[in-house]
């Protein structure tokens, strides 16, 4: 069967993964352990792909440091690029995760901050709890954030959305599991079913040791389902070197 690519559906899509990646600079599932010293070059890509229509791509590099045992800060850049779009930085991001337990409770708490430049000088706050606890040799991550404009060119309400993660540590080089994420429109008046986001799919993650106790770490995952309403999909990959 021949898929109709009509300029219209093709826009929709664009602003409808644009409008995501305002301010989702990326889908990764935000975790609750820094090592104190441990500082971070993060390389991440992720897609955004509906039936009939071009890929959109958005690739981004950071920079995260672990100030204290609790804190963990980066600053990174996220591109946006497609067939039917220049590429061109999408925003720059700077990413706080603080940690309120640390192992004296079964669930660790922290709370993480993200502050988003998006292009046009329109800012916007991302904020949130970030749950963690852990079953035998299986992890799991539950996270809700606000995102919250601080200023942009157009009125934008608050919105709500959430993550979540489970992996087991079948060896100490790799690691599977499964990522969920979603959007459920403004905080305190949820979209229609059929408009809100919720995708979920497989991730595998894996780690090499390298000298002068260096680690290359790796992450991918392919999640399906409604984005902002639309039937798609998204692929995430992360690799990052700490050092």
């Amino acid at each position: 069967m021949k898929i109709v690519r009509s300029p219209a559906l093709i826009a929709a899509a664009l602003l409808v993964a644009h409008g995501s990646a305002a301010a989702d600079p990326g889908y990764y599932v935000v975790t609750a352990y820094p090592n104190e010293g441990q500082r971070t070059l993060d390389s991440r890509y992720w897609t955004t792909k509906f039936p009939g229509i071009p890929e959109i791509i958005w690739p981004e590099l950071g920079f995260g440091y672990n100030v204290t045992g609790r804190w963990y800060t980066e600053i990174f850049a996220s591109w946006i690029d497609s067939s039917h779009i220049s590429s061109h930085i999408s925003s720059w991001n700077w990413q706080n995760t603080y940690l309120l337990t640390q192992g004296e409770y079964p669930l660790d708490v922290a709370v993480y901050t993200q502050l988003i430049r998006r292009k046009g000088n329109e800012w916007v706050v991302e904020i949130g709890p970030v749950l963690q606890t852990d079953v035998g040799r299986t992890q799991l991550n539950f996270n809700v954030f606000l995102d919250r404009p601080l200023k942009t060119n157009r009125p934008e309400p608050t919105t709500l959305k959430y993550q979540w993660q489970v992996r087991h540590r079948w060896q100490p080089a790799l690691h599977f599991g499964l990522q969920g994420f979603g959007e459920l429109g403004t905080w305190n008046h949820w979209s229609p079913r059929e408009q809100q986001s919720h995708r979920a799919g497989p991730a595998l993650f894996g780690k090499f040791d390298l000298e002068a106790g260096q680690g290359f770490h790796w992450q991918v995952a392919y999640l399906r389902g409604k984005i902002y309403g639309l039937d798609g999909y998204m692929v995430s990959a992360r690799a990052y070197v700490t050092f």
